[in-house]
Formats: C-alpha cells, sequence, structure tokens
C-alpha cells in the first residue's frame, strides 16, 4: 500500500485527455469540493468510477492529479498486491485501505490493475482461486459501507475491463466508467511538449512532425522519447536538444518496442 499524503500532479501534466478530466471533475472533484451543488440538486454522486485503457494512456497520473485538486490523500494499492498466498491476507489489506481512508479523509483510493481481483466469479476448486474471489467479496463490502456523500472516493485502473465482475459496476459501486484510449496525432505533440518543457530544447524542433511520426504511441513511451533525446543531446556535450535527438529518441523506444513484442510473441 502506498499513501502519498500531497500528491503534486496537475491536469496541465496531462496532454490529449480534457474530456477525461471533465468526467473525472464531475464524478470525483466536485462531489468532494462542492458537496451543496449536489445536494440542492438532490443527486448523489458516484461512489467510485472505473479508468480503463490501454497500458500507458495517463489512468494513474489523472488519479494523482485529481488528489491533488481535492486536497485530498493519495491511497494506492496494486491489484496483485491483494492477492496473497495466506488465506483472508488479501481481505485484511482491503479492509485496512479503507479504514485508513477514513482516518485520512479526505482521500482518494486509486486500486490499480483491479483485474487481478476483480474478473467475473466462476466454481472452482483452486484454492488461490477462492481466496483472490473472497478479496473481491470484501471490496464490495467495503464499497457498500460508506456513504456516497462522505469524503472518500475510489477510483480503479484496468487495462481488461471485459473480464471484470459486472458487480463491481453495479450503481452505489464503480457505478461509472471513464475510457482512456491511445492518444491522438494532436494528443501525442501536446504530450511530447508537456514532457520537455523543462527541457532546453531548439527551436528548430517541431513536435507536430514528431506526432506524426509515432502512431502507435502511448503517454509514457512518448515521455521515453523526451528522456532518449535529452540522453543523446548529453551524448553530444550539446547545450540544446535539437529535432534529430527527438528522431532518434523516437528510433530508440521503438526498437524498445519491438524487443518487448517479440519477447512475448
Amino acid at each position: 500500500m502506498e499513501v502519498d499524503e500531497k500528491p503534486t500532479e496537475d491536469y496541465n501534466d496531462i496532454g490529449g485527455l480534457e474530456k477525461q478530466i471533465q468526467e473525472l471533475v464531475e464524478a470525483i472533484v466536485l462531489p468532494m469540493t462542492h458537496k451543496e451543488r449536489f445536494q440542492k440538486l438532490g443527486i448523489r454522486p458516484p461512489k467510485g468510477i472505473l479508468l480503463y485503457g490501454p497500458p500507458g494512456t495517463g489512468k494513474t497520473l489523472m488519479a494523482r492529479a485529481c488528489a491533488a485538486q481535492t486536497n485530498a490523500t493519495f491511497l494506492k494499492l496494486a491489484g496483485p498486491q491483494l492477492v496473497q498466498m495466506f488465506i483472508g491476507d488479501g481481505a485484511k489489506l482491503v479492509r485496512d485501505a479503507f479504514q485508513l481512508a477514513k482516518e485520512k479523509s479526505p482521500c482518494i483510493i486509486f486500486i490499480d490493475e483491479i483485474d487481478a481481483i476483480g474478473t467475473k466469479r466462476f466454481d472452482s476448486e483452486v484454492s488461490g482461486d477462492r481466496e483472490v474471489q473472497r478479496t473481491m467479496l470484501e471490496l464490495l463490502n467495503q464499497l457498500d459501507g460508506f456513504s456516497s456523500d462522505d469524503s472518500i472516493k475510489v477510483i480503479a485502473a484496468t487495462n481488461r475491463a471485459d473480464i471484470l465482475d459486472p458487480a463491481l459496476m453495479r450503481s452505489g459501486r464503480l457505478d461509472r466508467k471513464i475510457e482512456f484510449p491511445h492518444p491522438t496525432e494532436e494528443a501525442r505533440a501536446r504530450i511530447l511538449q508537456i514532457h520537455s518543457r523543462k527541457m532546453n530544447v531548439h527551436p528548430d524542433v517541431n513536435f507536430e512532425e514528431l506526432a506524426r511520426s509515432t502512431d502507435d504511441f502511448n503517454g509514457a513511451q512518448l515521455k521515453a522519447v523526451c528522456v532518449e533525446a535529452g540522453m543523446l543531446a548529453l551524448r553530444r556535450d550539446a547545450t540544446e536538444v535539437n529535432h534529430e535527438d527527438f528522431n532518434e529518441g523516437i528510433i530508440q523506444v521503438q526498437a524498445k518496442k519491438k524487443a518487448s513484442l517479440n519477447y512475448y510473441a
């Protein structure tokens, strides 16, 4: 379990996800900062939301930015950590997390890779499978155990929304879903600009052209391009990062992607 009482991330650190930011503000931020607006309208805000999409598209970053905007404690759980060897340990971790969230309210609980414990249930004689299902039942129990008016919100993230148990998506649990797709060309240019804004970049760098060369890159890979470009400039003993450094950075990240795909092929 990871606890961060003062997240520093900002929506300005996120490129090309304006629609997702708006949906998150409405579902998480406003209920925590302007509770009275919901009370006047007589509507109940969601307790939790599910962020789903390919890896590296900004789900964790967005959750941290929400916690920063609401001045909330950020409590992160990783789904695989909840799959414990000993019976009852996973369920205890879930209980402890929600208890800590109540003590540190306002709090955002972020459950990454929720598919590790939240897959569709089935009859199984394997003790490991039963333990995973026991952990998920404890999560459902905890989600049902607090009010949507409380200053606790749950954000879950997954790359595989299709395999999640429908019980998680029922009203009063993770009843809002927000998709995080691969970035568009315009979004890729913006992400490259965001990750290079603290770098000494030569004026000839054309981010729109670079974005066209990174067709299937996600946000994390675009950040890696900027890091590689900076290292190449350092190797040349240059004082500025130029367009060619970024092009070479793209080639290097592309090569790592291919090596990774070949490894799993």
